[in-house]
């Protein structure tokens, strides 16, 4: 008990010291991005073979056995008439799916998902067979292909089991290779945007600033997340390479992200509060069942019996006092605050709803 006092007053210290935080200069390139320079999403099905008996049942997956017959179709195997016996659990269909990133060229060779979409219990060990994957306008970019790996772990006794990971979720490095390239070209501009990925209208001002700054007068905020370039008569690609390592101190909007589920409370350090004065307290009701043995007297012809003790015992925390929290107090003073009181992660939350509810809280409460 003297250490956690010890500690208590340690942290109440620390908390009532005036702390001065000044937020970390980043780069542009870290916090926006060149409008157009981005990924697109492939997807393609294809089957994965040599797996040890750990494969889709064909019985009860059409589309696999339908796969299958088209596969050895393709390759000059009829097994049309003999679909009865097909009864391979060797093989497995699968979705593939990839992102193609900007600039890719034919011939460069990316990352590629692999995940079960039948019965399959395990793809450690197959092998994916040659699976095109198309964008959203139904065209092939790239072409799949390889070993997978699962990293998972996976075994199986008489009684019991044991998994570790999710077999049925593979990967292969550079397994596709890309087949065509979207066009997309900078020096080609007089004009381009950078689009900021948390939008906030300071943050595109002083964006704007630094670059009038040091490249020239060629920067202009259209809206909270777009900064204009006006390229006309530079080197896009120098320009851009200069503009992308420039440091800036982004801003942020005050709020707080509650997730409900796992109790965790994240908040901003521009999070403030009203004064408002908080007493929290649960009513705790306690009972406890103590059978005793109730043992007649000697020669009394008595019989021996089981007599309940019940004891009730009621806790409604009166020893609770109100907390204030005074106005335009720091992050670090509001929770320094909330843990004087007492509070557990979960009350937390509850407690920062009502202050919410009260208008006292100057930030926005994200709730998921």
């Amino acid at each position: 008990m003297r250490t956690l006092r010890a500690i208590a007053a340690v942290l109440f210290v620390l908390a009532s010291a005036p702390w001065n935080f000044a937020c970390a200069e980043v780069r542009i390139k870290d916090i926006a991005d060149v409008e157009g320079v981005r990924e697109n999403q492939l997807v393609g099905y294809g089957l994965v073979v040599g797996l040890n008996g750990t494969g889709d049942k064909l019985n009860t997956n059409v589309f696999t056995r339908e796969s299958l017959i088209g596969m050895l179709e393709r390759l000059g195997v009829n097994t049309r008439d003999q679909v009865a016996n097909l009864s391979t659990k060797n093989i497995a269909a699968v979705m593939v799916t990839a992102e193609l990133p900007a600039f890719a060229r034919t011939g460069s060779r990316i990352d590629i998902g692999i995940s079960a979409i039948g019965d399959a219990s395990n793809l450690t060990g197959g092998t994916l067979l040659v699976t095109p994957l198309l964008a959203a306008d139904g065209e092939v970019y790239a072409v799949g292909q390889g070993t997978l790996s699962t990293g998972a772990i996976a075994a199986k006794g008489a009684a019991t089991s044991v998994t570790r990971g999710v077999p049925t979720s593979a990967r292969i490095a550079n397994g596709a290779t890309v087949e065509k390239e979207i066009p997309f070209s900078l020096d080609k501009k007089g004009g381009l945007w950078l689009g900021l990925r948390n939008p906030d209208l300071t943050t595109a001002q002083r964006i704007a600033a630094v670059i009038n700054k040091t490249v020239g007068r060629i920067g202009t905020v259209t809206d909270p997340r777009t900064v204009r370039l006006d390229l006309t008569g530079r080197d896009t690609i120098e320009t851009l390479g200069t503009i992308e390592n420039l440091l800036v101190e982004p801003d942020n909007s005050a709020i707080v992200v509650i997730d409900e589920a796992s109790g965790i409370i994240v908040m901003g350090a521009n999070v403030r509060i009203s004064t408002v004065a908080i007493a929290q307290g649960n009513l705790t009701i306690r009972v406890t069942e103590t059978p005793e043995v109730a043992q007649p007297g000697p020669f009394s012809n008595g019989t021996t019996t089981v007599v309940q003790r019940t004891q009730v015992q009621v806790d409604d925390q009166h020893d609770k006092k109100l907390g204030i929290l005074t106005s335009g107090v720091t992050l670090r003073e509001l929770v320094a605050s909330l843990n004087a009181l007492g509070v557990g992660p979960r009350d937390m939350i509850s407690i920062l709803q009502m202050i919410k509810a009260a208008g006292a809280l100057q930030a926005d409460l994200e709730i998921r």
